[in-house]
């Protein structure tokens, strides 16, 4: 009887070990969003509607087509390093921004380096008077669009006259089995001074405006802007119309949390601009994405970060320490873009 006593006492224990070891054995998976600016991803073929024929691909005296696939070859083999030391696979989501047309976009995802990635494209033309759109990457095995739509940026210089620049496009669909939403930017440029400020306000008040479309119908919607806003995060355009937030403790539902404002206040950088470093490349998430506990239930952020091993960086000449860029006066340089992806990673508890 004593024996049997014994025997019941050891595998009650056992079983309260195990069920102790598997509370803390969490599993998680990772997913990586990314944003690259891929400077000026044209093609060879002038298209006689677009002013690409002043682009730095179309200005090349020759060999525009070794020049295209060894650009198309360096973009595809950044893309899919990004994420891959913590979340095993290169990004899921990809936001990009200066590429001319759907074509090239389709180049980059069957180019060697991402062709068994499962990569599908979002893309629609933009008025750019330069010819640049925005697009978005995804692999088709973990993110699935349900809806995607262009939204026209409105402004106009001192003069009335309409300034044509890039929409900013919303994507929204499930990540696994969670809806996100994704809006892709590519800002109004700072040439112009401080004449340009007004633009990048619009451009931020149009997010908030498609912020507020979502919530109208999805009121704790998980949102997620990326791009290159041709803005730092201390600026107006996020300080006073998104309204951001710096500190986790201060995001309140529905406010904006930005982690690469105390990035650039350490001196962090994704490009130059006149002779400044600058950190336009951002990512910015709604509350319903970030946590300040340890709980990873639903997909939130773990981290966020600049991408920019050393090959990426210029070792010398007039950009010497400034990104690796593809072109500089009527050249190709060999290089990657003149600005560093961003990213950042989102966690889960596996169910």
């Amino acid at each position: 009887m004593k024996q049997f006593f014994y025997t019941i006492i050891a595998i009650l224990l056992i079983g309260n070990t195990a069920f102790s070891q598997q509370k803390e054995d969490k599993q998680y998976q990772i997913r990586t969003l990314a944003f690259y600016n891929l400077e000026n991803l044209f093609d060879t073929i002038n298209n006689t509607a677009k002013n690409d024929e002043a682009s730095p691909m179309m200005e090349l005296k020759g060999n525009k087509s070794k020049v295209y696939w060894d650009k198309i070859d360096k973009l595809g083999s950044v893309l899919s390093k990004i994420g891959v030391e913590k979340a095993k696979n290169s990004p899921v989501i990809i936001g990009v921004v200066e590429v001319e047309n759907d074509t090239v976009l389709k180049d980059l995802i069957k180019g060697k380096f991402l062709k068994d990635k499962g990569y599908n494209i979002v893309h629609y033309e933009s008025p750019d008077k330069r010819g640049i759109d925005v697009g978005l990457l995804y692999q088709e095995r973990y993110f699935k669009p349900v809806h995607h739509q262009k939204y026209e940026l409105l402004i106009y210089d001192n003069n009335g006259e309409r300034v044509y620049t890039r929409d900013q496009l919303l994507v929204s669909g499930y990540l696994d089995d969670e809806m996100i939403h994704v809006i892709v930017n590519h800002w109004p440029s700072k040439r112009g001074g401080t004449r340009s400020i007004p633009f990048r306000q619009k451009a931020a008040a149009l997010n908030v405006k498609i912020m507020e479309e979502i919530r109208a119908k999805e009121p704790n919607a998980k949102i997620i802007t990326m791009g290159d806003f041709n803005d730092d995060p201390i600026e107006s355009s996020f300080k006073e119309i998104l309204k951001t937030k710096m500190k986790k403790e201060d995001v309140k539902e529905n406010d904006i949390y930005n982690p690469f404002e105390s990035m650039y206040r350490k001196g962090f950088n994704t490009a130059g601009y006149r002779d400044n470093i600058n950190l336009f490349d951002q990512i910015l998430i709604s509350s319903q994405l970030l946590t300040t506990s340890k709980d990873f239930s639903t997909y939130k952020m773990l981290k966020a970060g600049i991408y920019n091993p050393k090959y990426l960086i210029s070792s010398k000449g007039r950009y010497k320490g400034y990104p690796f860029r593809s072109f500089s006066w009527g050249t190709y340089t060999g290089g990657y873009s003149d600005h560093y992806p961003s990213y950042m990673y989102l966690l889960k508890e596996k169910k």
